[in-house]
């Protein structure tokens, strides 16, 4: 194993004690899914398409002959319309021709960034838990990865200030936010905003913001974008997608936003990555930001009352759980069902589907390997209510079995 792959393993928990690679968490939950023919609640994807409308145009678009490279920056078009959706959601002004990069999905966008930006002797700061490919861009970019604790508390997972203080310093290069927030479903007040912007002004970091959830918000909350407060603007590179926001995960259009200087250092890396992709799928992602609002409410209103459902159904069962303000995910401390044989959520999720025949994911899975963080969440798993009702209900009448087990 090269070195440098080493230590993109080592950050996503891929190596084994004997140094051997093994499975991602999701991989394996589903393989045990598939194993029990359990309702599948760990991986997040949705298991329906996105509107039908969209769909076509991109079947109309290959039969037009959009089957070639697209330029590198993304079809004019596509950044146009991310423009005006940037500036009529969050009145943020952006430059189409120099501002907007599309990508292919939001990931490569976040590997991308990170590369042109981080490298040996700079420290990355993110939330933990975190997304699993945070960890290994910043692995991969051979920056250190420092971590600023979300705890769970009666409001939601939330940001610990002191932490967030003692992690920013003379070394940070880079601040990658994610809200709304995978795995916890937290989205970030405006206080914790305020307090990630004055951090990154006085070390004079970057900021990037993983902000593909952000039309998915329950209860009245809203997303607000780094980049809209005070001095971030220019600091700020902006991430977000069309897959989660109109259910077509598989198409991975994303696109990248900010200052054209950081734009270009984005491009510098990206052009040896995918250079482009995507062809006939960007005029459809086109339109969909256009003309799809009614689309998107309709999603993050079918995402709220399953949710409700599968909050209410986990809690009759038995867990703890934080209802989450946006995102697929709900989390749920597993304490009650644990024993010495099932000492802790990861147990508890490989025992799970053949227990219970339903499958969910470790929350630890997402924090640092033996960090603070993730021994204070190691009771806890994560489940995804991105799945038809069928599928919940199916999933929560098999919960309701471990109450008697």
């Amino acid at each position: 194993m090269t070195s440098r792959w080493r230590a993109v393993a080592q950050a996503t928990g891929l190596t084994a004690p004997d140094g051997s690679t093994r499975p991602t968490i999701f991989a394996e939950m589903s393989a045990l899914a598939a194993r029990y023919e359990a309702a599948n609640l760990g991986q997040g994807f949705p298991d329906a398409d996105g509107p039908e409308w969209i769909r076509e145009l991109a079947v109309e678009a290959i039969r037009g002959g959009a089957n070639q490279y697209p330029p590198g920056r993304g079809i004019l078009p596509l950044r146009t319309a991310i423009a005006e959706h940037q500036r009529s959601r969050y009145g943020i002004d952006l430059d189409p021709e120099t501002e907007v990069l599309v990508t292919a999905g939001a990931t490569e966008a976040l590997a991308a960034s990170i590369l042109a930006l981080a490298g040996p002797g700079d420290e990355v700061v993110t939330l933990e838990p975190f997304y699993d490919s945070h960890a290994a861009c910043i692995a991969m970019a051979g920056a250190e990865h420092v971590t600023v604790p979300l705890a769970p508390t009666a409001d939601g997972f939330r940001l610990d200030p002191e932490a967030l203080r003692a992690a920013v310093g003379p070394r940070t290069r880079l601040i990658l936010v994610n809200t709304p927030h995978n795995p916890t479903g937290t989205v970030l007040s405006a206080e914790e905003l305020r307090l990630i912007a004055e951090a990154a002004v006085e070390v004079d970091a970057v900021v990037v913001t993983d902000e593909v959830y952000e039309h998915l918000t329950f209860d009245g909350l809203s997303h607000t974008p780094l980049a809209t407060l005070p001095g971030m603007a220019e600091r700020t590179l902006t991430i977000s997608s069309a897959g989660k926001t109109f259910s077509l995960t598989g198409w991975k259009i994303g696109w990248v936003s900010g200052p054209a200087a950081l734009i270009e250092a984005v491009i510098a890396i990206k052009q040896f990555l995918t250079y482009s992709g995507g062809a006939p799928f960007q005029p459809a992602v086109a339109r969909a930001l256009t003309e799809g609002r009614a689309d998107v409410d309709e999603l993050r209103d079918s995402l709220a009352r399953r949710r409700d459902l599968l909050v209410a159904g986990l809690r009759e069962a038995g867990f703890e759980v934080n209802v989450p303000g946006g995102t697929y995910f709900v989390c749920a401390d597993a304490t009650p069902f644990l024993t010495s044989e099932m000492p802790d959520g990861a147990a508890f999720a490989r025992a799970l589907p053949e227990l219970a025949g339903v499958a969910c994911v470790p929350l630890s899975a997402f924090c640092a390997e033996g960090s603070a963080t993730a021994r204070a969440l190691a009771p806890w798993v994560r489940f995804t209510f991105v799945k038809d009702e069928a599928t919940l209900r199916t999933a929560v009448e098999r919960l309701h079995a471990l109450r008697t087990s």
